[in-house]
């Protein structure tokens, strides 16, 4: 199924199906009334808003049912992993909103882990392999077919016992060998086919140095860590449903007798269109220099869209509208940023800022005066008051709204027309200037006393209105106009393209002259604005105090999918 949800189609889902799971586990009386989750992010990249979906179903099931969400890193591939990732996660989990009742990683289990693999050792359950993984894969079969046992499938356990300490003590080469468990290499479900448990990495480990020469692969690890800390629902993504089997196999094997036992529940996860979803394209991204890092705004990691000015509330409500089913689909990026365009409306202050200056002159306004026009901050929001914007003999307005020769229904300037400038005065265009290129450098107008905003003067009413700021009271600013990364909304339907040719080559434009009103001259990193009739910008973080950066959060209406099309 391929759910596509738009904006005006957004309704709060409710998370039904899993809670009546949970309601159900609760009214039985399973795991004596306890509700436990976890959120087990591998810490080998940066979280993105895939695993936010996945932290705010964890972190709410548990506060919803009184029970508690603990943080586990999944390190057991140090080959990846490093520390800078789990500050990362652990300041993004933080960001988004929640807190985990206890922090775990997955190493702290090695030992139990180790002492579970030499009991199904000593039980017939688990042996040594010496071939490589490419014959094993080859040995595997197909969904239709059964796969071929392996030649040392028969081992004795005392081999079995000996080769499996060595490993651990290092005498192997890395590949050279893995345990595998024992169990049915005919059986319809290919994770059943006799499925690695360990495999040899001789690598120093973040939080267990040079210990191990042996770690345990996700299968083996994951329920049994899920056992250890009591988890009673462990919530996955979809691809995890045909791994169930073999999680409830291996904590049959782990638990005996013991009554509890950890639930695995799984969920659609989370693709939207225009966004690479996928840690290993995001990590060729960086490293290939397409984008400028991780936290690039025009990444859907966390730290990304931080930069680029959502907020942790607008991903929250996204995340709610579109709810949890069992089928997989994607999502439409409009709906992601109607969710910060609805905050930020009600949120952030008004400013006037002119991304393509051209010089205006009010020819007969008096030189050298002043006026300042007080205006609201923010029309939602009439309780934080009123901002001054001054007005003087020599404005900058934008480019683009001034045409030389304009049609009948162009309402901006043009020679002999009439527009207001915001919150301002009517003024009428009497002409411009050009240089040696017939490129534009001023434009002359001349103004209506008796047209101050705020007055009645029905003679004088237009049709249009545009933004401008003083010359002498404005601030410049390095503006970055951030677009959406891919061309297509969808790259799972492009399969005979490889993704990096569907990247939009228009998703970063950088405007260096941009002029602002004053009040943004004291801004600090991630303070947001909407620019009137422009957008939403944020202040980025490598902003200084004598250089100011905003980052386009999004644009204050989806242009961007009429323009693919074609569409004014």
């Amino acid at each position: 199924m391929n759910e596509k949800m738009n904006p005006e189609e957004c309704e709060k889902k409710s998370l039904n199906f899993i809670e009546q799971f949970v309601q159900n586990d609760l009214k039985e009386g399973k795991n004596n009334g306890r509700i436990q989750t976890r959120f087990p992010p591998e810490p080998n990249g940066y979280l993105h808003i895939g695993h936010a979906k996945a932290i705010c179903l964890d972190f709410g099931i548990a506060k919803t049912y009184g029970g508690q969400c603990n943080l586990r890193f999944d390190d057991t591939n140090p080959v990846k992993e490093d520390v800078e990732y789990v500050d990362s996660i652990k300041e993004d989990i933080n960001w988004l909103g929640f807190q985990w009742n206890h922090l775990y990683y997955a190493s702290d289990y090695f030992d139990k882990l180790y002492e579970f693999a030499i009991d199904l050792i000593k039980r017939g359950l688990a042996y040594v392999d010496d071939q490589s993984a490419e014959e094993i894969a080859q040995q595997k079969g197909t969904p239709t077919t059964s796969g071929t046992e392996s030649p040392f499938r028969n081992r004795s356990v005392e081999e079995n016992l000996d080769l499996f300490q060595r490993m651990q003590a290092g005498e192997f080469e890395e590949g050279s060998r893995v345990l595998r468990a024992k169990i049915d290499m005919a059986n319809s479900n290919m994770h059943f086919r006799d499925p690695l448990m360990y495999r040899i990495l001789k690598m120093s480990h973040h939080r267990t140095g040079n210990k191990w020469n042996v770690y345990p692969l996700y299968d083996f690890a994951h329920g049994q860590s899920d056992y250890f800390e009591g988890v009673t629902h462990s919530l996955c993504t979809l691809e995890f449903e045909v791994h169930r089997p073999l999680y409830d196999y291996f904590i049959d094997l782990l638990k005996g007798e013991d009554n509890y036992r950890p639930r695995q529940i799984e969920f659609n996860r989370l693709n939207i269109t225009y966004m690479v979803m996928s840690k290993r394209k995001m990590l060729q991204l960086v490293k290939q220099g397409y984008v400028a890092g991780w936290d690039d705004p025009r990444m859907p990691t966390i730290c990304g869209l931080r930069r680029r000015g959502y907020t942790p509330e607008s991903i929250r409500n996204f995340i709610d509208c579109i709810g949890y089913t069992k089928f997989d689909g994607i999502i439409d990026i409009g709906l992601l940023e109607h969710s910060i365009r609805e905050q930020l409306n009600k949120i952030d202050p008004r400013v006037s800022a002119v991304l393509k200056p051209v010089r205006l002159i009010v020819d007969n306004y008096p030189d050298g005066d002043v006026e300042w026009n007080e205006t609201e901050i923010n029309p939602e929001d009439k309780s934080i008051g009123t901002r001054s914007v001054p007005f003087t003999k020599e404005l900058f307005v934008d480019k683009d709204d001034f045409m030389e020769e304009a049609p009948a229904d162009y309402y901006r300037l043009s020679p002999g027309r009439e527009v207001r400038l915001k919150n301002a005065y009517i003024v009428r265009c009497t002409g411009c200037e050009k240089d040696t290129d017939g490129q534009i450098t001023c434009i002359h107008c001349d103004y209506l006393p008796e047209t101050k905003f705020g007055q009645t003067n029905a003679k004088h009413k237009v049709k249009g209105t545009i933004n401008y700021v003083s010359t002498s009271h404005c601030v410049t600013a390095e503006v970055r106009l951030y677009d959406r990364l891919l061309s297509v909304a969808n790259a799972a339907d492009e399969k005979d393209r490889d993704f990096i040719d569907m990247l939009n080559p228009n998703s970063l434009t950088v405007l260096k002259d941009v002029k602002i009103e004053p009040i943004v001259q004291d801004a600090k990193p991630l303070d947001s604005f909407q620019f009137m009739r422009v957008g939403y910008f944020n202040v980025d973080p490598d902003s200084t105090k004598d250089h100011l950066i905003f980052n386009r959060t999004v644009s204050l209406k989806d242009a961007f999918s009429n323009k693919l099309q074609g569409k004014k």
